[in-house]
């Protein structure tokens, strides 16, 4: 089937190029049937070298000989792009967003009701082709197209379809949750020299166990707090950074930051 199937990349940033990257990498797709157009002409032919892709002069023609459009550009730009695409966009075409507070309504306010709409939301360890990524579809979408955009979107990482009104806490869970992780990697380093581990190691140490904890949760099935009770010896060492953890409302306060990430989500959505 993605023998015959056609992308096409309207913007080729971070996102953008790990997409490209995971699609070809995992032969998901081969780069003669990739098609971009970005303004930055540089992006654009070092995708070229490296995947051998095909440069498109502007959004039009990418959106005529792609069956698959990824728009891939900033939110604010949307809508121009839309309605410049608007009139090559046939009803077998699939149009992916991956903007943050962009709505399948509002696509179909510009392009059409009748239109095959995916609305994504990946996060940036697509670019080592370890994504999650949400997903939620237009009405029109059929089985067959679901099977398709699950295949890219497996391609360089893993892919969850959720309720579209989710978007907002899954931001806050998946989407900026990298930048929590990377403070929490920092906070423990900062800990480690402080008792005389250097800096370098720490990072490489911490950043492994992190790595491997978060695999046991997917792999052994087990509740994330079985597998704390696991580590967790009596009178041992695990329990007094715990004790200080609760102590310091360690749960409390990512709660609240989940809360908070996801209502400015939502109020950047209403703008």
């Amino acid at each position: 089937e993605s023998g015959f199937m056609r992308l096409g990349f309207i913007g080729t940033g971070n996102m953008g190029s790990s997409i490209i990257g995971g699609a070809i990498k995992s032969n998901f797709i081969v780069g003669k049937n990739v098609n971009i157009y970005d303004l930055d002409t540089e992006k654009c032919s070092e995708l070229v070298d490296k995947y051998s892709v095909n440069i498109s002069e502007n959004e039009i023609e990418v959106t005529k000989n792609s069956d698959i459009i990824i728009l891939a550009v900033k939110p604010n730009i949307y809508n121009s792009v839309l309605s410049k695409i608007a009139e090559e966009i046939t009803q077998d075409k699939i149009i992916i967003t991956i903007a943050a507070g962009y709505s399948i309504s509002q696509v179909q306010e510009i392009i059409g009701k009748d239109k095959k709409i995916v609305r994504t939301m990946p996060n940036t360890p697509a670019q080592i082709l370890e994504g999650m990524t949400a997903v939620s579809f237009s009405g029109t979408i059929t089985t067959k197209d679901k099977d398709i955009v699950f295949g890219l979107l497996n391609s360089f990482g893993k892919a969850e379809e959720i309720d579209e009104k989710l978007m907002h806490v899954f931001t806050a869970i998946s989407g900026s949750l990298p930048a929590y992780v990377y403070m929490f990697i920092e906070a423990l380093a900062d800990g480690g020299v402080l008792e005389g581990m250097p800096r370098d190691k720490a990072y490489k140490i911490i950043a492994q166990a992190v790595q491997g904890s978060a695999k046991m949760v997917l792999e052994t099935g087990k509740h994330p707090g079985v597998l704390k009770d696991e580590v967790t010896s009596p009178g041992g060492t695990t329990i007094e950074a715990l004790e200080i953890l609760e102590n310091g409302n360690f749960r409390g306060t990512i709660i609240k930051a989940v809360s908070a990430c996801t209502e400015k989500s939502k109020s950047l959505g209403k703008k």
